[in-house]
């Protein structure tokens, strides 16, 4: 199982961005796309407590979306959260 999920839409701008990032970092990845599924959309509705996308999850860790994840980065902490996770290299 990915240490890393999103949950995404395949037009979205944040979700490219979002996952352009990871790729970057050889992240592997779990990508739920919830384009047309309501049982997917509620399913990350229940679990972020939002609506919008990407929604994204490091090890048992609800982020929230592009903005924070970009943060992240650019404050050095997501190195050390993906590290901490045990996660590897590629995507899914």
């Amino acid at each position: 199982m990915s240490h890393v999920v999103i949950y995404s839409t395949r037009f979205c701008p944040f979700c490219v961005h979002a996952k352009a990032l990871l790729k970057r970092k050889n992240v592997k990845f779990k990508d739920i796309a919830i384009d047309g599924n309501a049982t997917l959309r509620q399913e990350m509705i229940k679990a972020a407590g939002a609506t919008s996308v990407p929604q994204i999850w490091i090890g048992n860790q609800h982020i929230g979306g592009c903005d924070e994840l970009v943060g992240l980065d650019r404050r050095g902490l997501l190195d050390d959260m993906l590290a901490n996770s045990g996660q590897g290299a590629g995507n899914e």
